[in-house]
């Protein structure tokens, strides 16, 4: 494969992954709630099931919408409806014991929930559906340059989520505060769902 097409999708994929979407959003809530090390699992899923959904259209789930455009626009939509239930659950989350290590009544993402939610992820569709049509190469390359994709977004991916995770993880000093904790999380339930208008289709 030539550099410049290896630079290219290492580009792409560290771009999408680090830009403002539903996942980076949802983790710098969870790094402000939990911590970074409790938001692990919530990123590895990220990771894996971003990786799941690159080998599906990679085996050609992608047609399916090219075939059935029907069929890209139900995703859209459940995908919104429930970007916007976890919206609504950030903004309505717990302000009280935030940086307390015991007695919390919610629970960060598990890896498994998180990957999962890469199926309904309007952005992550558009990673994955973007860098398959665009990078893959037909014939004896298709393997190659597919497991390419899937290793950039692996490698590239995971440190461009653990920025706003982190980012995330150092505001919990200054979310001790009850008030500030309730406008922390109006606003990344705002910019949750406000990530919709820049992923969906209209």
């Amino acid at each position: 494969m030539e550099t410049s097409l290896l630079l290219g999708i290492a580009t792409f994929a560290f771009i999408t992954s680090v830009t403002p979407g539903p996942n980076n959003m949802m983790l710098l809530a969870s790094g402000a709630q939990f911590g970074f090390s409790r938001t692990l699992p919530h990123m590895l899923g990220i990771v894996f099931g971003v990786s799941m959904l690159l080998l599906s259209v990679l085996l050609g789930l992608g047609v399916l919408f090219q075939l059935y455009p029907v069929m890209y626009s139900v995703l859209n939509v459940a995908g919104a409806a429930y970007l916007l239930w976890l919206a609504f659950k950030i903004a309505s989350g717990p302000v009280t014991g935030i940086s307390s290590e015991d007695g919390r009544s919610t629970k960060p993402f598990t890896w498994w929930q998180a990957a999962l939610f890469q199926f309904v992820n309007p952005k992550a569709w558009m990673m994955a559906l973007g860098s398959v049509s665009t990078f893959s190469l037909p014939g004896n390359n298709y393997a190659e340059s597919g497991a390419m994709i899937m290793l950039a977004f692996a490698l590239l991916g995971l440190p461009a989520i653990s920025l706003w995770a982190g980012t995330g993880a150092k505001l919990r000093v200054w979310l001790n505060n009850p008030r500030r904790q309730r406008g922390f999380n109006l606003v990344m339930g705002a910019a949750t769902a406000a990530t919709l208008l820049l992923i969906v289709e209209v």
